[in-house]
């Protein structure tokens, strides 16, 4: 085994359809793009569509992230399986595959593209 794979971390998180929330995105502003998030502070991660992926972080903020070029099995319902070079830190280029219910075997590998904030705006308060 190589260093790399003795600090790679595999870690399989079920994922839930946004169906519900048609827009999760809705009413919130984009910040600038970050290279890195820390899972730790995430409350969990959806498949809100083909090739969209929502790492949500308390009800304020939903950091968007989309993979680098296709990745052809990510949608609604799949599983992700990360694979975590850095603790738990998830970041550009980081590889993650799909799986699919129902089967055993991950499809190809993808990559995770930069990591965009939507925050909600600050209420002004009275």
């Amino acid at each position: 085994m190589t260093a790399r794979a003795l600090v790679a971390a595999l870690l399989a998180l079920p994922l839930t359809a946004a169906a519900a929330d048609k827009s999760p995105l809705a009413g919130r502003v984009a910040g600038s793009p970050q290279r890195c998030i820390t899972l730790r502070q995430t409350e969990g991660l959806t498949i809100a569509e083909r090739d969209l992926i929502l790492f949500r972080e308390s009800g304020r903020r939903i950091y968007r992230a989309t993979p680098i070029g296709h990745c052809g099995q990510l949608q609604p319902f799949n599983t992700l399986i990360l694979d975590l070079y850095s603790g738990n830190t998830v970041c550009e280029n980081d590889r993650f595959r799909v799986l699919t219910p129902g089967t055993s075997i991950p499809g190809p590998y993808c990559r995770f593209g930069k990591f965009v904030p939507y925050d909600r705006p600050a209420k002004v308060g009275s």
